[in-house]
């Protein structure tokens, strides 16, 4: 009667995996494959390696691979011998296993080549061509789009064929070729949006999209695809994520979660996509969502995909920051560092904020460094200019924030077809450099980057724009135009939780009422000033306004030699006579 009963079991655990429910097949396959009398076949033990992987067991996956390889070369099957090796150096990739991977690629290789053609060639012609993409021959990776094009046509597989289209999408923007591979780029996303594909290839292109709409600065496609994409990842028994409450518990906490094995039974592209998800609320200024997101990205992101932990760190970091939690985000970046990301330029902002002026230089324009080759993340370059920008002007460097700023007009330009995202950055940072050199001009690039922000939706930004129009507006003696500016740009900021920011469009609104300050003190000595006379220690006035205690020390000595007293009650007390308090 066992024989029936295991056949049986095989069956209904290859009916499951063909109606995707990898649950069910692995818990079938497992059960099996556990007593030493039955054995699977070079197919179903592919099957198992699938299920296994899908279910989170990701070590059983590569087990249970291996295993197939070694049927599939014993009954001679070089076809299925070789996609189980090219599957092979895909996990082994994922897993941070370099050198196995390249023996198992190498193994796919030898498997397939001499073959007549075959749908598995396609896993071998989109691997030529990511990485002739990845050494700059966008010739020979051309030519390998196409042969798998080809193939892919050849075998009427609809997931190969988007593969293909995704592939050349990929080597065309990598080329500067934007317009066309954008295109091919919504041509495979609407065979995903269609439900024509299976769920590896659509989960796969979810988190290709999104990645290279990020890094191509479209904004609009990443914002449309993260949608689709969480909605595609959601349980379909409930509509939305699970535990968010614990997620946003976890921010309100700072705890800092290791990423986990994906549970059985749940989607393991659900990390990845929300990371990517993480990235566009933090842009949208949804600042408590974002990091309550990356915090569950982390817990759901697979172990083979670990840098899509290490993005969710960072843009956690990101927004810590802007909204003063400068400990928090350091913690954060230097999770996202662990995972091998290279935190920047977030951490040289954050070390700007600590009144650490060097050190946010040096790791900037280190990092600008590490990408002078050719490289398509187009937005990550953008993002370090536009900071290099910010901390040149902040150590009064305008020539080297005049240099950055062009070379990031430049990026802007060069960029194949309308990118407001990059074009929003630039003309920030034209501005801005006008503005300290004093130019009257400074107005038309802000007005213009407000414009492009606005449009796009962003609104820290938009926010921060606003900050320097006020400064341009005062030069030009508009003082109500300034006002008006500066209020928006406030409630902007209260309205996102950016603390620091919205103490600084605050100060700079009581400033612009009061001409002149008594003592010759400026608006921050005053600010320092306030707080004293409020009985502030030097630790207090630190945290409170986002400085060091040695930026406290040296304007209190600069209040003392304006003011002509030597204490702090003194000093209390002069405040009180000039109403400062």
């Amino acid at each position: 009667m066992s024989v029936p009963t295991t056949i049986d079991a095989v069956e209904r655990a290859r009916d499951a995996a063909g109606r995707e429910s990898w649950a069910e097949a692995y818990e079938l396959l497992h059960a099996h494959d556990r007593h030493p009398s039955r054995g699977l076949t070079a197919d179903d033990l592919s099957v198992l390696a699938d299920a296994a992987w899908w279910s989170g067991h990701v070590d059983e996956s590569v087990t249970a691979r291996l295993r197939a390889h070694a049927a599939y070369l014993a009954a001679d099957d070089h076809r299925g011998a070789g996609l189980a090796s090219w599957w092979l150096y895909y996990e082994y990739a994922g897993l941070g296993r370099p050198a196995a991977a390249a023996g198992w690629l190498h193994r796919a290789r030898h498997h397939l080549e001499d073959l007549p053609d075959c749908p598995e060639q396609c896993f071998l012609a989109m691997t030529e061509a990511e990485e002739a993409s990845a050494h700059g021959d966008h010739a020979s990776a051309l030519a390998a789009t196409r042969r798998m094009t080809a193939l892919a046509l050849a075998c009427g597989s609809p997931d190969l064929l988007a593969l293909s289209r995704r592939t050349e999408s990929h080597v065309l923007l990598a080329a500067g070729r934007r317009t066309e591979g954008l295109a091919l780029l919504d041509d495979a996303m609407c065979a995903v949006s269609a439900g024509e594909l299976s769920g590896m290839v659509t989960g796969w292109l979810y988190c290709l999209a999104l990645t290279e709409c990020m890094e191509a600065a479209d904004f609009a496609r990443a914002v449309e695809w993260t949608n689709a994409a969480m909605e595609w990842c959601a349980p379909p028994w409930t509509g939305r994520p699970p535990d968010t409450d614990v997620a946003a518990k976890d921010a309100a906490t700072e705890t800092a979660p290791a990423p986990m094995t994906v549970p059985s039974g749940e989607n393991p592209f659900r990390g990845v996509c929300r990371a990517h998800r993480v990235e566009v609320l933090d842009l949208l200024g949804a600042w408590a969502l974002a990091e309550a997101e990356a915090r569950q990205a982390c817990r759901e992101v697979p172990v083979d995909c670990l840098e899509s932990a290490a993005a969710a760190y960072y843009a956690a970091g990101d927004v810590q920051r802007r909204q003063g939690r400068l400990e928090a985000a350091a913690v954060s970046y230097g999770h996202a560092h662990e995972l091998g990301r290279i935190p920047q330029p977030g951490l040289a902002l954050l070390r700007l904020a600590q009144g650490r002026a060097a050190a946010a230089v040096a790791g900037v324009e280190l990092a600008l460094a590490c990408r002078n080759d050719p490289d398509h993340d187009v937005l990550g370059r953008a993002r370090l200019l536009a900071a290099r920008t910010e901390v040149a002007l902040a150590v009064r460097d305008v020539a080297g924030a005049a240099e950055a700023a062009a070379d990031l007009d430049a990026l802007a330009g060069d960029a194949d077809g309308d990118v407001p995202l990059l074009r929003a950055l630039a003309d920030t940072a034209l501005g801005s450099v006008a503005l300290a050199e004093k130019r009257p001009e400074a107005l038309l690039p802000l007005r213009r980057a407000l414009a492009g922000w606005l449009e796009l939706r962003v609104p820290y930004e938009a926010a921060q724009v606003r900050m320097l129009l006020a400064a341009a507006c005062r030069a030009a003696g508009d003082e109500e135009a300034a006002r008006l500016e500066l209020g928006t740009a406030r409630a902007a900021f209260e309205r996102l939780g950016a603390v620091p920011d919205a103490r600084v469009a605050a100060a700079l609104l009581t400033g612009g009422s009061r001409r002149r300050l008594p003592g010759g003190l400026t608006a921050r000595e005053a600010e320092v000033l306030r707080l004293v006379a409020s009985g502030g220690t030097n630790k207090d006035i630190a945290r409170e306004l986002v400085i060091s205690e040695h930026t406290v020390a040296r304007h209190l000595n600069n209040i003392f030699a304006k003011l002509g007293v030597g204490s702090r009650a003194s000093a209390t007390a002069y405040a009180y006579a000039h109403d400062l308090v």
